[in-house]
Order: structure tokens, then C-alpha cells, then sequence
């Protein structure tokens, strides 16, 4: 797609990719994607305007080339979610290019985004969780693998850790403190309390770990001494929800999406929580008040059946 784009803007587009990961932190697949963004809306108005797109033509945009390029999306399957992501990307990249060329780009950084519904966070319940936790620890076939798995899941839960930074922890967090810094999206640092029978199960970890402690590497290895990999603990716990006959969506995110849901149903503070899990946003963690609402009706559901 990057020959229907002039060398000005293709020079801009990698310099905005670097500013996204340099300055903003961006991880490497997110700057990937939203510069594949971006290069599919280039595309579009390349064909749009019959030409390559150059600098001078992408400050001139209108409301009508911006609906276009929606409608050209929409009728190529693409759903309300992803154009939602798409305009995001794109609103990113014209928000840096009108700084650095001084144009007004109001016509992209006011255009509506599309609706859609987003869907609630699947928690499992506190027993679910507890024995999924129990079943991975027990399908492992080395006891070492046991108790790495149990020590991962319980962080995930027990701290509501993404999983990129529960293996991202090094040996230099070991032995587990009450209070981990972890360094989220972004680049953002926020405290997380680390509960016992988290602290617990790490050590337990380690006692059994055939590897070494290293100051500087991981803290959970795979099974030739480099860094877990997210896939293994995700695979793991697909085997132990098909035994144990819970959901897809029994996932090591829904690990953390628990945390956070449990928290609440025990009276947990909405900007507590936004903290503990590192959201941007407060309208983020609100959606954890639907989610106990949505509980609440089917055990309301459950009690009162309808005659």
C-alpha cells in the first residue's frame, strides 16, 4: 500500500511510528497496528482521490472524504469495533502530523466514532478460579511446572496482573515484597499489594525452579531456561477448563477481569481498583459495575423464576 503515498508522507508515517513507541511508550504490535491502520485509510483516499496521497491534500481533508472512507469500510465487512480502532489510529497519527506540519485537523479529531457494544469482562467466580488454579497445578507432569503455573495464575488473580507483566517480573522481584511496582501500558508505574498466598506460591515456585535466580532475568522460565511464554500459560489453562467444563472465556485475562469483579462484590472503591489495574480511564473499570449487575439479575433470575 505505501506506493500510493508520497515520500513526504511515507517519511511521516515512520517518524510517527517512532514517536509512538520513543515517546509514548507504545508496545512494538501496537504500533504495527496502528500504522497498518493508518496505511489502509492512506490507501483508501489514494484510490479516493485518484493519486498519491501527499502532505499538503491530508491537511485539506473533509467531513465527506472522512464518511467515505467509513462507508467504503462498513460495505467491505468491516464492523462498528475495528472502525472504532481504525479512527483511533488515524485521529493519532493526524493529531502528530498537524503539530508538526501546523495544519487544523479538527475535521478528523471531531469526526463521531462508531457505536458499538462493548462486551462485558467474562470473570470466573471464586470457586471457578480457585479450581483452575488446583487443575493447572495438577495436570503439570514436573512439580517445578506445577508450581510455576499455580504461581502465575494466582498473581493473575490474586493481583490482577496483565499477563505480560506477571512475565515480565525478573529474578530482582524475588522474594516477592507486599507491594509490587509494576510498569503497565505506557510505560504508567502504579503499586500493587501482593496478597500472602501470592508471596507463598512464588517462593514455592522458586524452591522447585531447576534454574537460577538471576537479578536480571526472568523470574518465570519455560522449560529450557528462557522466558515463559504467555501461549504455555494459556494453553495450560485451555487443557484444565475443558476437564474441569468451563467456558472459552476462561482465558488468563479472565484471571484478571475475576480480581477486579471480586473486589467490587466485596464493597471494593471503583478508583481503587482503576489504580490496582492500571486503567487510563475510569469509564474502564466502571464496566465491572455492570458485570456484578449482571450477576446480581441472574441470581435475582435464579431465586424468582418467572411462572
Amino acid at each position: 500500500m505505501s506506493f500510493a503515498l508520497a515520500p513526504a508522507t511515507r517519511d511521516a508515517l515512520e517518524h510517527w511510528g517512532s514517536h509512538l513507541g520513543a515517546l509514548e511508550g507504545a508496545a512494538p504490535r501496537t504500533v504495527t497496528a496502528y500504522r497498518a491502520d493508518v496505511l489502509e485509510f492512506l490507501s483508501f483516499l489514494a484510490m479516493h482521490w485518484d493519486g498519491p496521497v501527499a502532505i499538503a491534500p491530508l491537511g485539506r481533508i473533509t467531513a465527506t472524504d472522512l464518511r467515505s472512507w467509513m462507508a467504503h469500510e462498513r460495505g467491505r465487512g468491516i464492523g462498528a469495533r475495528t472502525l472504532a480502532r481504525q479512527l483511533s489510529s488515524v485521529r493519532s497519527f493526524y493529531r502528530w502530523l498537524s503539530d508538526r506540519e501546523g495544519f487544523d485537523a479538527t475535521v478528523v479529531l471531531s469526526a463521531r466514532t462508531p457505536r458499538f457494544k462493548k462486551p462485558l469482562p467474562r470473570p470466573l467466580a471464586p470457586e471457578a478460579a480457585r479450581a483452575m488454579i488446583e487443575a493447572v497445578e495438577v495436570q503439570a507432569r514436573e512439580p517445578w511446572v506445577a508450581a510455576r503455573d499455580a504461581a502465575v495464575l494466582t498473581l493473575l488473580w490474586g493481583c490482577g496482573l496483565r499477563i505480560s507483566e506477571a512475565l515480565g517480573l525478573t529474578g530482582a522481584d524475588a522474594p516477592l515484597p507486599e507491594v509490587l511496582r509494576i510498569r503497565g501500558k505506557g510505560g504508567k508505574e502504579r503499586l500493587v499489594p501482593v496478597l500472602p498466598a501470592a508471596r507463598r506460591a512464588v517462593a514455592a515456585y522458586l524452591a522447585v525452579a531447576p534454574f537460577p535466580v538471576e537479578r536480571a532475568g526472568p523470574l518465570f522460565r519455560g522449560a529450557r531456561g528462557g522466558p515463559l511464554n504467555g501461549r504455555m500459560v494459556a494453553k495450560a489453562m485451555e487443557t484444565a477448563r475443558m476437564g474441569l467444563g468451563l467456558p472459552a472465556t476462561a482465558t488468563p485475562h479472565a484471571l484478571r477481569h475475576s480480581f477486579a469483579t471480586h473486589l467490587l462484590s466485596a464493597g471494593g472503591d471503583l478508583r481503587t481498583i482503576q489504580e490496582l489495574l492500571g486503567h487510563a480511564s475510569l469509564s474502564t473499570t466502571q464496566t465491572y459495575t455492570a458485570v456484578d449487575a449482571a450477576r446480581l439479575m441472574e441470581v435475582y433470575a435464579t431465586a424468582h423464576p418467572r411462572a
